[in-house]
């Protein structure tokens, strides 16, 4: 990557930009600092390491620390300057190019893919599309197809670099000629390997937040979705591994179905608040699990390879507000083509949300039974939740057995049955109760106080599957 600066003015927003994508896309990395003809000569040598020494140091804390900085002019004078006007340092920056470059290890195996950047017509000949290859390899006389278009051509020459040629493979920069095809078409984007590209709806990726974007990653927030040469809308839904594979090692470039995977409100990283069942727990800081993914719904379906690189950003905010637009960064690990994808392919992703209730014990029927409220609302049909476990707050868990009465209340039944002391507890709330109803208004307040200061609550935990049609409650 060349990352060109202007000499007088020093990184701007959009230098930065380009270097966080750069951290994100490149291993290497030539800093030009250009337009040195507009420094007084007198001052120029001193402003050059001035602003050489601030590069090096803004440098510091990336992948592309101690990289080379040269310093030229590309056009001295400006636009209107006369062609005469040589250059200034460029062929150091030539030196320093050759320096830094090395032999990529090149693969024509696979299916063909290439990133086209140029269409146009020659008359007589056809329309060329010039772009990079991205992988596999491409004969005179291939198909190739625009899976954008869904059009597919024979491709009828090739150039490269003016010459003709019969074959190129990944890496090459080449031009493609095929005949009647409209160049006003494809400006840019993609030509691959007949239906080797698929057009996708959703996907999930695995992602990292960029540090330098401000504010939260939210569940439900639109970002600009970039994907090679497309950029659409796309809404984001975060999640993580279940708390006890918060650990585990990260899975590169796969996603497994069989998992589950708990719902984030946001994208988990230092500056999350902690959730109300970890400040429960007593923790006081966010635990950030080794891997996190997000589901991806675009708003227009995007053609692209999986396991490309995935970035999301805010190209909305003011390019004049000094902050990074771009947010996050990940891999494509699955994509569906499925229109209908909410009922086909989201199904099969297990993500789910805990849930926590809390109620009261109101009375103890026998050993074995007890009576509960403010677990439910007065409308709440109780059916739905018989047989799932409870847990009570001396220990005691218990199944809920049913409704009792029209009030929300219900029948707990404790199998392993209470102990002696729940047992003493409770009768000694009621009899505190029943005092109070007999005697004055005050009493009863002064009662249901000393009552309240130590109740046998009643705990219900269960996950419920975010994408479950049935909204089934489950219990480990």
């Amino acid at each position: 990557m060349m990352l060109v600066i202007d000499v007088t003015k020093g990184m701007q927003t959009q230098s930065a930009e380009c270097l966080v994508i750069g951290q994100i896309a490149c291993q290497k990395m030539v800093v030009v600092l250009n337009k040195i003809d507009l420094l007084p000569e007198a001052k120029r040598q001193s402003a050059i390491e001035k602003m050489t020494k601030k590069m090096q140091k803004t440098l510091e804390n990336t992948k592309f620390s101690g990289c080379p900085i040269v310093a030229v002019a590309a056009k001295p004078g400006g636009p209107e300057a006369p062609e005469s006007e040589n250059p200034l340092g460029v062929s150091e920056l030539i030196e320093v190019l050759k320096s830094q470059a090395y032999l990529p290890s090149r693969d024509p195996s696979g299916h063909f893919l290439m990133a086209v950047d140029h269409c146009f017509s020659i008359k007589g000949q056809g329309t060329v599309m010039t772009g990079t290859i991205l992988s596999g390899s491409v004969s005179l006389g291939d198909n190739v197809e625009i899976p954008a278009l869904k059009v597919t051509k024979k491709v009828k020459s090739m150039q490269m670099f003016h010459t003709p040629v019969t074959y190129a493979m990944q890496g090459d920069r080449v031009g493609i000629c095929v005949t009647q095809f409209d160049p006003k078409l494809l400006e840019r984007g993609l030509i691959c390997t007949p239906e080797s590209l698929h057009t996708i709806h959703a996907a999930i990726i695995s992602l990292k937040k960029i540090q330098y974007f401000r504010g939260a990653l939210q569940t439900k927030a639109k970002f600009h979705i970039t994907v090679g040469h497309e950029t659409v809308m796309g809404r984001v839904m975060f999640f993580s591994p279940a708390p006890a594979d918060f650990n585990e090692e990260i899975q590169e470039n796969a996603f497994d179905f069989d998992k589950d995977y708990l719902y984030q409100e946001e994208y988990l990283s230092n500056d999350s608040k902690p959730s109300e069942e970890n400040k429960e727990n007593g923790q006081s800081e966010v635990q950030l699990p080794k891997q996190q993914w997000a589901l991806l719904e675009f708003e227009k379906p995007v053609t692209c390879p999986e396991l490309c690189l995935v970035i999301g950003s805010k190209l909305d905010t003011d390019i004049h507000a000094n902050t990074c637009r771009l947010a996050f960064h990940g891999v494509l690990l699955q994509g569906t083509e499925d229109k209908n994808y909410a009922e086909t392919f989201l199904p099969k992703l297990k993500v789910y949300k805990q849930k926590h209730k809390e109620g009261q014990v109101e009375r103890v029927i026998d050993d074995y039974s007890v009576i509960g409220r403010s677990l439910f609302k007065k409308e709440t049909n109780i059916q739905i939740f018989v047989g799932l476990k409870v847990k009570l707050s001396t220990g005691e868990e218990g199944i809920i057995d049913g409704g009792f009465g029209q009030s929300g209340k219900f029948k707990i039944r404790i199998p392993g049955g209470l102990k002696p002391e729940t047992k003493m507890l409770l009768s000694a709330a009621s009899k505190k109760k029943s005092k109070a109803g007999k005697g004055d208004a005050n009493k009863e307040d002064e009662s249901s106080k000393n009552d309240s200061a130590q109740p046998v609550t009643i705990t219900l935990l269960f996950k419920r599957y975010v994408f479950d049609t049935q909204k089934k409650m489950i219990q480990s």
